[in-house]
């Protein structure tokens, strides 16, 4: 059902024939990375936090982490991300598989400026074997109402 939902939203963007679905797993970063041959920076994971206890994305490359400080400063808490147990009855989509295509109705959708180091990249498509290739345009034309952000890190920064 989740794949659908997805499929169903990118297809108002004419988007549905980039879906790409994996035999195995693409959970993790590092999978997808693998299955798709490409650098784990050009995945943009997609984490579920609760703000104010609203449920928002942030889509993020796959070599960042979310840095506490640059969170605070953006939302004025603490990051608090959703239980995995409870990702898909909030978001629309289970853990692995978490994209901002075809998610449940008030969910907020932001964008990393981590993205922005690549020209393509690839978030999930609501199941954990499945991804779909985007220019960084595609993606924000397909994501009404998002806005950019600056919550990241590079693993390799202190």
């Amino acid at each position: 059902m989740s794949l659908n939902n997805a499929k169903e939203h990118l297809k108002k963007y004419h988007l549905e024939n980039n879906i790409i679905i994996f035999d195995d797993t693409s959970a993790t970063v590092s999978e997808a990375a693998k299955r798709l041959n490409c650098e784990e920076s050009e995945i943009a994971k997609t984490l579920a936090f609760l703000v104010k206890e609203q449920p928002i994305l942030i889509l993020m490359a796959g070599n960042a982490k979310c840095k506490n400080s640059l969170f605070k400063q953006n939302f004025h808490e603490k990051a608090k991300m959703i239980p995995a147990s409870e990702v898909e009855d909030i978001i629309g989509h289970p853990p692995g598989g978490v994209c901002p295509f075809g998610i449940k109705e008030g969910v907020e959708v932001y964008l990393d400026e981590s993205l922005k180091e690549h020209e393509i990249i690839y978030p999930a498509c609501g199941t954990p074997n499945s991804a779909v290739k985007l220019t960084i345009e595609q993606l924000e034309n397909s994501i009404p109402n998002h806005k950019w952000i600056n919550v990241s890190k590079d693993i390799n920064e202190n």
